[in-house]
């Protein structure tokens, strides 16, 4: 799976409560750092998805996925079940050799 592709199954299988599968796309170690709280590990990154966070029923709207070197960004919008924008966001994803996903900034 290409990096363009790990990312689009990660908002993917985030969407659609695939946390097995989303926990497959990312490195034992993987840290996501976000403006309310930072996750330090696979772990309880998929914790907090699985069963602590407020609205479970959004789907991430992409616009554009942009490569570098060293990564990607992406950004959308993040909408309720019925459809109305949450907030925008950008997620910097950074990649181990592996291709698994090591961490994840987001902006909002």
């Amino acid at each position: 799976m290409d990096r363009d592709s790990r990312i689009r199954a990660y908002y993917r299988r985030l969407d659609n409560g695939e946390y097995a599968e989303l926990e497959s796309l990312l490195h034992p170690e993987f840290v996501q750092q976000r403006p309310d709280r930072t996750f330090e590990d696979r772990a309880a990154f998929i914790q907090f998805m699985r069963s602590e966070r407020p609205l479970t029923e959004t789907t991430h709207e992409l616009t554009a996925v942009c490569a570098s070197e060293g990564g990607r960004a992406a950004s959308g919008r993040l909408l309720d079940a019925d459809g109305n924008e949450l907030f925008a966001f950008i997620d910097v994803f950074e990649f181990g050799p592996d291709g698994q996903l090591t961490q994840l900034t987001t902006y909002v």
